[in-house]
């Protein structure tokens, strides 16, 4: 639920066709899997991360990705995600590293089907993790250093999917 006494500082904005190209898909197939994702821009003007998860080949999951500063800030409580649902459960994950492979700091959000609302991510919970795996002892998210931006889905959801985003805001 969007809170009044929020002051949004810096905000991530998918309403242009550039703001959608920079994205990267990141799928199971780099390990043998089957599924499929992509960011494309929808002519309505938002971004529509789509695609199929195929539990086949061991795999299980479509991510993407993009490298950028627009949400690093000290003293962030927070994101805002105004994301338009299908059902199905999503992953908001960041980076602090450049690297392909390395930590990802998650928040599992599921919004609901076919209404736009805003998801607040805490960034006191969001999980470290590891090629799916919770890494307990790694550190705490440190907002100033996000990199890169991502969008996953998995958890066994096979089927085709659908996740409008419209922005991404920092408080």
């Amino acid at each position: 639920m969007r809170s009044q006494w929020r002051i949004m500082v810096n905000v991530l904005r998918f309403d242009t066709v550039a703001a959608c190209a920079p994205w990267q898909a990141i799928d199971d197939r780099v390990m043998g899997g089957l599924s499929n994702s992509c960011l494309r821009f929808d002519a309505a003007g938002w971004a529509v991360f789509e695609g199929e998860v195929s539990l086949q080949n061991q795999g299980g999951f479509a991510s993407v990705r993009a490298s950028t500063r627009a949400l690093a800030r000290a003293g962030v409580a927070g994101y805002g995600l105004t994301v338009l649902g299908d059902g199905r459960s999503y992953k908001f994950n960041l980076r602090t590293e450049t690297s392909f492979d390395g930590l990802s700091y998650q928040a599992s959000f599921q919004p609901p089907a076919g209404a736009w609302c805003e998801i607040t991510v805490w960034v006191a919970g969001m999980r470290p993790s590891f090629r799916g795996q919770l890494v307990p002892r790694a550190p705490r998210l440190q907002p100033e250093r996000v990199c890169q931006v991502g969008w996953m889905v998995a958890d066994g959801q096979a089927g085709p999917f659908a996740l409008g985003i419209r922005q991404v805001t920092v408080f």
